[in-house]
């Protein structure tokens, strides 16, 4: 009787609680983007430890591994982090050094050159009648140069208070860079005590979970922890790839700007599959400015290029690397993508790989247990 009513009462909770979320979700809503909001420098900090990681313990299998005891064996944890944190910033300070200074230059070319360039376009068209008289008349008569500096002081000087433009900026900034630093001295304290912290959470979940959830809980870690590292070694070595057959492409062909661009490119590339469509119409627009005929060229062979990356470099390093067929890895990148943008196609090929591997460990767990109970 007693073990009835507990059952009751547990349902009873259980409905109660359900009903209360149903009838208070936006109030629960807002608590929960409140609570994430706050702790988002704290999330972004795991995101940026976790990345570090793969590094660190890449450098720690080389910086006197075999050494338990003394000086060396203490600084190694530190000096590998510096080592990895080093890495990361030199690779973007690399990327930011070839990229912005020539794209800067190459925005400017085309201010400048952009009333001229129309004025082209504009006798062409007249030339094959394309556009009417009336038309070419009112066309012509625009004066492109003033236009320009208008949009231009519109946008340097903004509109309204400009006062308040900068307070607002100001504040921004400042926000962003205390989060962006809260983030990495949270990320550093992870990567200091990553060894006592993982045994004190598996420490808390045996106690307060059954052995079986816990093995399980265990499992589905391991899954995607393994999904999650090897996508990101898969996703860089990919993007170095494809960097470096766009530079040499570039060379071969005698397209202008092929370092910078082979680097833009492998940056932008760190997004899948479509990325490096991001970094090939940037490109263009530099490579133009220079030649509009190597622009088509480029962009000619950035398609190419984009085919062979996406139909058989990336299924089969990224792919391969976290047990994805090539369609999946496709569909998750689209999906992801819709559902959460950038964001999305970088966190979808590791999450849909790991509910691949468990489904399919389940199904084949499954199917061979019913072929013994047949037996």
């Amino acid at each position: 009787m007693n073990k009835e009513w507990k059952k009751c009462i547990r349902y009873g909770v259980t409905i109660f609680l359900v009903y209360l979320c149903i009838y208070y979700w936006e109030g629960l809503i807002n608590i929960f983007r409140l609570i994430l909001g706050a702790s988002s420098p704290l999330i972004v900090g795991a995101v940026i430890a976790y990345v570090v990681n793969i590094l660190m313990s890449f450098y720690e299998k080389y910086y006197f591994p075999k050494k338990k005891t003394g000086t060396l064996h203490k600084s190694r944890r530190v000096v590998c982090m510096i080592a990895s944190f080093l890495t990361l910033v030199l690779i973007v300070a690399l990327v930011i050094g070839l990229v912005v200074p020539q794209l800067i230059s190459c925005v400017k070319v085309i201010l400048a050159e952009f009333p001229g360039l129309f004025d082209k376009l504009i006798d062409l068209a007249e030339k094959y009648d394309l556009l009417s008289e009336d038309m070419v008349a009112k066309v012509k008569g625009i004066e492109w140069e003033s236009k320009i500096s208008g949009i231009l002081k519109a946008f340097t000087t903004g509109v309204g208070n400009v006062l308040t433009l900068v307070i607002t900026t100001v504040t921004s900034i400042f926000s962003w860079f205390v989060s962006i630093l809260m983030s990495v001295i949270f990320a550093i304290y992870l990567l200091l005590d990553k060894e006592k912290i993982s045994a004190q959470v598996n420490k808390l979940t045996k106690c307060y979970l059954s052995e079986k959830v816990y093995k399980k809980l265990i499992h589905v870690k391991n899954v995607f922890n393994n999904c999650f590292h090897n996508y990101i070694v898969g996703q860089c070595i990919e993007a170095v790839i494809i960097g470096v057959l766009c530079t040499l492409g570039m060379l071969i062909l005698r397209i202008p700007y092929a370092t910078m661009v082979g680097a833009l490119i492998a940056f932008t590339a760190l997004i899948p599959i479509f990325g490096a469509y991001i970094g090939a119409i940037t490109a263009a627009f530099m490579i133009m400015t220079v030649s509009p005929v190597k622009a088509v060229i480029f962009i000619i062979f950035i398609i190419i290029l984009q085919q062979l990356e996406g139909n058989l470099i990336y299924p089969k390093v990224v792919g391969s690397s976290v047990g994805l067929p090539g369609i999946w890895v496709l569909a998750a990148v689209t999906v992801g993508g819709g559902v959460m943008g950038i964001v999305g196609m970088l966190a979808g090929v590791p999450i849909i790989a790991g509910i691949y591997k468990l489904l399919k460990d389940d199904v084949n767990n499954r199917y061979e247990a019913q072929k013994v109970k047949k037996k």
